[in-house]
C-alpha cells in the first residue's frame, strides 16, 4: 500500500515499512497471515486524506491568485 506524500505524514505506529529512504514516498508491505492495527492504518489514511486536500486546496488557491 503505497502512500506518495508518506514522509510528510505523521506514523507514530511505525506502519511504514517500505520506501523509506526516499524523500517523498512511503508504502507499507503487507504479507499473507501478518496483522496489522487497524486503527493506527485508519489514522494513517484519514491524515493521508486531510494532507492530500491541504494540497490540493492550496494548489487551487496559487492558480487563483
Amino acid at each position: 500500500m503505497a502512500f506518495p506524500h508518506g514522509a510528510s505524514l505523521n506514523d507514530p505506529s511505525g506502519l511504514f515499512n517500505a520506501s523509506l529512504d526516499g524523500a517523498t514516498r512511503r508504502a507499507i508491505d503487507l504479507r499473507e497471515g501478518e496483522e496489522i492495527d487497524d486503527d493506527a492504518l485508519s489514522t494513517l489514511i484519514r491524515s493521508a486524506i486531510v494532507f492530500n486536500d491541504v494540497k490540493v486546496a492550496r494548489c487551487h488557491h496559487a492558480r487563483a491568485e
